[in-house]
């Protein structure tokens, strides 16, 4: 039988359930034995003396009495039996089942499955089966169902569609690899997937299957960087050396280690003649804008221009005030375009940037209209890229003939996951703080504690400092969630009674207004601004020593960190504060690693371990794709070598032209990775 045909193919399944199975995307009979299950249920006879309370276990045990039920209320009912399961006498209690009191006698043996009340010496049956155990039966599959599809029934399609396909099921890995790390072929993998022997045998199928699912998503996103390379006809950017270290040696500052280290690999990437391809992900103050600056005065230095793109007004003015101050006195010719710049002084820019008599253009979305020409755009740098659409950012990097493009975010992600979720780009990390950045001291208390709070937070005030607080985004309601802001703006303005001026920001404000409350306060007019929404990431307000992150337990762990970057960023101590009264242990936890970090890659790997991948970043954000049983958190190891793996089969020949190799070509091709439009 053909993987292709469909379901109705098999013995047992007709149009009714057919049509059941497509809806849980199961249309063909490969996809019926590719629908893996996602746990497996540890049906191991145990010992009672050894089961902690309340675990869920399986026993064997003799009848010793005969059943008694007892109703309570309509259809509702308790069934008991006391059951002799090796030296110990347990009562086993099950619901609304009192049919069984026919099938149930003493004397006979039955296998039963519930939690464990090691107290009351019950146990509360959730399934059970009559005479002892079998084999293979040790480790039972659980899929996500709907639709009134039952786990025995699928299982028993599942079975039937094993049977039927057995001796025809084309193994998509390479015999090589399989050999080299001892992976079972398919037929073996997925017996140990739907129906396996033992522990062993369901951890060497799930690690084929990790493999396979990583290698084939590593081996589209090498192709697409193979194809990047032979096609993208990169423009060979030959800096002056000599002028870029004299650049690099008047900065205010001594660069970092991993600064020298990312500048040389950007400064290496410039001459190739190859389009750069790559993302920057630097902790908050990790120093990403003297990279940038460092990277643009390279490109400038070889007779091309520069544009850097960042998402808000407030924040392309201080990039455009901070690479003023740098690249100015080097000579450097510099815009700032951005909505609010004049209708005449926009159209003398734009006639400078087409006859090249601006070296470098800093702006927001103003920089992707149509009428913004370059006359020779070499590099493309976008500041926290992720807050910018794909096609936002095709359209910057198609105003130049294949310009060298540069993504920076301040969001940490953890090296395995940005493997993944950028396969397709080349990573550079910004690991190491400058030196003499001061730790911001980070506290947790309980929600009563705010006048506490705010007393510390006057004396940061009287000091001349300024001060944050955040409140929760509440998406369900915006009502609930401005009603939040404003009376915690009231509370805290009724505090101080007028001694210091406060601010309001949130949701339902005018993009004008809410860019006129934050120049405001990043002006120093405002003392306190109190804000629903989060504040925008790189807004940098030196004088801003002390921040409140009301409700901190509704935030992941990257939110909060990159809320508390909004302070220590001048010369002073700063403090954040967190109220939170988390009622689950996850969110202890969280509150417990901010008071223990500055961290942003410790916190992220942390904030992956809590919530998983795809909450971490959003799966529409970061191009996560679904896989059916690899984790990229837990399988790290198994990413990375299916990462080096492809890397090394993508540019080998043996791949390309191999027959041992054509199902995962072809996987290749199918998935779109090499077409026009998936290039981004």
């Amino acid at each position: 039988m053909w993987l292709t045909e469909p379901v109705t193919a098999l013995k047992g399944i007709g149009k009714e359930a057919a049509a059941t199975l497509g809806n849980l995307g199961v249309r063909t009979v490969e996809d019926l034995v590719m629908m893996f299950p996602y746990r497996h249920e540890d049906n191991r006879l145990k010992d009672l003396s050894e089961t902690p309370h309340e675990e869920r276990v399986t026993i064997e045990g003799r009848v010793e009495s005969e059943p008694s039920v007892f109703f309570s209320g309509k259809n509702r009912s308790r069934l008991q039996i006391r059951l002799l399961a090796g030296r110990h006498l347990v009562k086993a209690v099950f619901f609304n089942q009192h049919y069984l009191r026919h099938r149930l006698a003493p004397g006979m043996t039955i296998t039963v499955t519930g939690k464990w009340d090691r107290g009351r010496q019950v146990i509360n049956v959730s399934s059970f089966k009559e005479g002892p155990k079998q084999a293979g039966e040790d480790f039972e599959p659980v899929y996500s169902l709907k639709g009134g599809m039952h786990q025995k029934t699928i299982r028993r399609y599942i079975r039937t569609a094993l049977d039927a396909v057995a001796g025809d099921l084309p193994d998509p890995m390479p015999a090589e690899l399989l050999e080299r790390y001892r992976l079972p072929g398919i037929a073996e993998a997925l017996e140990g997937m739907h129906f396996p022997r033992d522990s062993e045998h369901v951890k060497h199928a799930r690690r084929r299957f990790v493999y396979e699912e990583f290698l084939g998503y590593q081996l589209k996103m090498q192709a697409i960087k193979k194809i990047r390379k032979e096609a993208g006809k990169g423009a060979e950017h030959h800096y002056d050396l000599e002028k870029l270290k004299a650049f690099i040696d008047s900065l205010p500052f001594e660069l970092t280690g991993a600064q020298k280290r990312v500048v040389n690999e950007l400064c290496a990437e410039l001459k190739e003649p190859v389009r750069m391809n790559r993302l920057l992900q630097g902790d908050v103050g990790s120093g990403k804008t003297a990279v940038a600056a460092i990277t643009l005065y390279a490109t400038i230095t070889a007779g091309a221009q520069g544009a850097l793109m960042a998402p808000t007004e407030i924040l392309a003015e201080q990039h455009a005030q901070t690479l003023a101050d740098w690249l100015e006195p080097f000579g450097v010719r510099m815009a700032l375009l951005s909505g609010s710049t004049k209708v005449k002084a926009r159209r003398i820019i734009l006639e400078k940037l087409a006859e090249g008599e601006i070296d470098l253009v800093i702006g927001t979305h103003a920089l992707i209209q149509p009428d913004v020409v370059f006359k020779k755009l070499g590099l493309v740098i976008t500041d926290e890229q992720h807050r910018f659409g794909v096609e936002q950012r095709r359209v910057l990097k198609e105003k130049g003939e294949d310009p060298d493009v540069l993504f920076m975010t301040a969001t940490p992600i953890p090296r395995t996951l940005a493997i993944t979720a950028f396969g397709e780009m080349d990573v550079s990390i910004l690991d190491e703080m400058p030196a003499g950045r001061q730790p911001i001291e980070t506290y947790w208390t309980k929600r009563e504690a705010l006048p506490a709070v705010l007393k510390r937070m006057g004396k940061e005030l009287q000091q001349g400092r300024q001060a944050y607080v955040i409140c929760p985004l509440i998406e369900e309601s915006d009502k609930l969630d401005v009603q939040n802001a404003v009376d915690m703006y009231e509370q805290i303005r009724q505090y101080f009674g007028g001694r210091f001026n406060v601010g309001l920001m949130h949701g339902r404000l005018h993009p004008d207004d809410k860019e006129a409350v934050m120049r405001e306060f990043s002006e120093g007019g405002l003392h306190v601004l109190v804000s629903t929404t989060v504040v925008e990431v790189g807004v940098n307000v030196p004088n801003a020593s002390f921040m409140v992150i009301s409700d901190a337990e509704r935030f992941g762990l990257a939110q909060l960190h990159q809320l508390r970057g909004r302070v220590g960023r001048g010369a002073h101590k700063s403090y954040c504060v967190l109220l939170a009264d988390p009622k689950t242990e996850i969110g202890k936890e969280r509150m417990q690693s901010m008071t223990e970090t500055n961290d942003g890659f410790r916190l992220a790997e942390k904030d992956l371990e809590l919530r998983g991948p795809g909450d971490f970043f959003g799966k529409r954000q970061s191009g996560m794709p679904d896989f059916k049983v690899a984790d990229p958190v837990h399988d790290y190891r198994a990413l990375n070598t299916a990462r080096l793996d492809a890397e090394q089969l993508i540019a080998s020949e043996v791949f390309w032209n191999n027959p041992e190799y054509e199902t995962l070509r072809t996987m290749i091709k199918q998935s779109g990775a090499l077409s026009d439009e998936r290039i981004d």
